[in-house]
């Protein structure tokens, strides 16, 4: 899944934070919910508008882009 259809920024859903496309639920809810505790299926079962595959595909992104050899410019953008 191509990381632009898999997250939607527009100024005019939750100003613009990322979200779930096709959806109004931000990422970040999903690693708020992982820290949490919470299971994968338990976080579909409370935001139905996010399918399995779109969570799954980012949670690889997200290990793809923290493993890759582009960590140390993430870590330097994200300070």
């Amino acid at each position: 899944m191509d990381l632009r259809t898999l997250i939607t920024t527009d100024p005019d859903i939750l100003g613009g934070q990322p979200v779930f496309a096709g959806t109004r639920v931000p990422i970040e809810t999903l690693f708020d919910h992982l820290e949490a505790g919470v299971s994968l299926d338990e976080f579909l079962a409370d935001f139905p508008t996010v399918s399995k595959a779109q969570a799954v595909a980012l949670l690889e992104t997200a290990n793809k882009l923290l493993t890759s050899t582009n960590a140390a410019q993430l870590c330097a953008a994200a300070a």
